[in-house]
Parts: structure tokens; sequence; C-alpha cells
């Protein structure tokens, strides 16, 4: 069978670059399927409202883990979707910036975690903890420029990338965020 013959409208100078094009096509074909079956990765952005609903679908879709890093946490949508996931089960565990908990809306946030019986920690070890990452079942990654608070959510032009299925991707950022888990001190309610 011939795909290109000399015959054809194409100068013999562009063969090589037809063939080659032809041949990445088959690879493209070939691999594309094995990739996607694999993994997949998400984006999402704010405030048009994509960016919250997909941090939202990982704690959604967990089913024995969370771990959460953040820098700031003052949504209720995410605390409730938190303690949601710790209602069903997940052991939820999350560690944040200890400066930035000394805010009003963020003490409020973090108590209500809390009183949930969701494992909270302050990290002060650093200038800024500045972390925003969920890692969901040892196999899923939520993480981008989105804080978990109101104004990501509404306010700010903010990018959430998901990546589902990668456990390799999350056993790097679970080890990331065992290092600050292991340096923070346990969150205790002031009120």
């Amino acid at each position: 069978m011939t795909l290109i013959s000399r015959n054809s409208n194409w100068p013999v100078e562009r063969w090589p670059h037809i063939c080659r094009f032809v041949l990445l096509v088959v690879l493209v074909v070939q691999v594309a399927p094995a990739a996607a079956a694999e993994s997949t990765a998400q984006v999402g952005f704010s405030p048009e409202g994509t960016g919250q609903s997909l941090v939202l679908d990982v704690i959604k879709t967990a089913r024995s883990e969370l771990r959460v890093m953040a820098y700031s946490f003052t949504a209720p949508d995410i605390a409730q979707a938190l303690i949601a996931a710790k209602k069903r089960g997940v052991d939820v565990r999350v560690v944040v910036d200890a400066d930035q908990s000394r805010q009003r809306s963020q003490i409020a946030a973090l108590n209500t975690l809390a009183l949930a019986g969701v494992s909270v920690r302050l990290n002060g070890r650093y200038q800024i903890m500045h972390d925003k990452v969920i890692v969901a079942d040892r196999r899923t990654v939520q993480t981008g420029s989105f804080n978990y608070t109101r104004s990501a959510e509404k306010a700010n032009s903010e990018n959430v990338i998901v990546l589902w299925d990668v456990p390799g991707y999350a056993g790097e950022f679970l080890q990331h965020w065992q290092s600050r888990w292991d340096q923070a001190a346990p969150y205790q309610p002031p009120y």
C-alpha cells in the first residue's frame, strides 16, 4: 500500500516532513488513550466559579483521607464540605499558616472544623506557609493559587488545577504535607 506516490502534487523535499507528521499522528493515537486512562488533569478559575467547583469536587470524591495545606482558610462552604467528608468516614487533616490563623474570619472557620472533629494544626515555622493543596486518597492532587477563602471564590483572579489518579505526584505532595504537619502545633479553639 502506498500512501504517497511520486505522482502526487507534494514536492519530493516535503515527503520526509509528511512522513514524520503521519508517524506522529499514529503515535499520538496509540499513546493518548493509555495516558488518558492513567490520569486526568482539570483546570478551573475564579471568580468564574470553576475553581471553587473543582476544589469541592475533590473533597466530595474522597473516600479515605484528605490532607489539606492552606495559607488562608475562611471559606464556609469548603469547611462544610470537609466536615461532610469527616462525617462519611474520611480522615481529614488540615495544616494552616499560623500567622493567618489570627484573623477573625479564619478563627471562625478553624473553630468550625476543630469542633466538628477535624484535626487542625498551625505551622509557624516559615515566614509564610503559602501552600494551597489538597491531597485526596493518596491519588488526587488539587493545587494552584486558590486560597480557601471567600475572596478567592468571589473576588480574586485565581487558578486551580486538579490531577486525578496520580499516585506518584500525590506521594510527593504527601511527603511535603507530612513535613509541614509534623512541624505544626495542634489548633485549640479559643472559644
